[in-house]
């Protein structure tokens, strides 16, 4: 593996780590989990990093397959990336189209120390359709040639990475405390309350955006 090719996928990866899903989800446990919530967000980010590893370790080996099966089959792999992406452009630039009230995110009543591993797990993979960085990533791997063992490695480094930030959110919440709760307050404001203005000049930004991507999507 060249350091190009290690750069590019670590740039993917964190690009991929600013989630506000998985980060509002450490934010919420750290906020409002009375007891052992670091405990609850060590097995959250636990979920979300294994989700993360075996869904890129069973597409980079299938997908690795079908590459070797077929002239050309990874060119699947590319144009559902981009397409999911193309499509996630549009619905958002839509959805900007109109003022909406974010009425404030909250843990479901079953989260327990138990259940924050598997909710980890829910999260991670019903969002990773929309990340289409991980894919990207996958398929430059594929395409440079990665043996399963490199890429394994590689995708171990990027479900790290991917984890990233709510990993430093526990361990400032460990450290400091207290005097963590109010900028944690303010990322929870910021991400889940509030009032989303209609911004016609966004939603044209996003729809243009959603073009080139359209157009990778769909290149022979």
């Amino acid at each position: 593996m060249s350091l190009a090719l290690i750069g590019g996928i670590a740039a993917l990866a964190l690009l991929d780590s600013f989630n506000p899903a998985t980060i509002l989800a450490i934010t919420l446990i750290l906020l409002s989990v009375p007891k052992k919530p670091v405990l609850s967000a060590l097995a959250f980010v636990s979920g979300a990093m294994i989700t993360v590893f075996v869904l890129g370790a069973v597409i980079f080996l299938s997908a690795g397959v079908a590459a070797e099966a077929v002239a050309g089959g990874i060119g699947w792999l590319r144009r559902i990336v981009f397409l999911i992406a193309a499509i996630t452009l549009v619905i958002v630039a839509f959805r900007r189209l109109k003022t909406r009230d974010r009425a404030g995110a909250v843990l479901p009543d079953w989260f327990s120390v138990g259940t924050a591993f598997p909710l980890g797990v829910m999260m991670t993979g019903a969002d990773l359709p929309n990340a289409f960085p991980y894919f990207i990533a996958i398929e430059r791997m594929i395409n440079a040639g990665v043996s399963s063992g490199s890429g394994l490695v590689v995708v171990i480094g990027y479900a790290l990475v991917y984890c990233l930030p709510c990993l430093l959110l526990l361990l400032l919440g460990v450290l400091h405390g207290e005097r963590m709760r109010g900028w944690l307050q303010k990322v929870y404001d910021r991400f889940s309350t509030g009032t989303v203005k209609r911004s016609v000049p966004t939603a044209l930004l996003l729809l243009t955006a959603a073009i080139p991507v359209a157009a990778i999507a769909l290149w022979p």
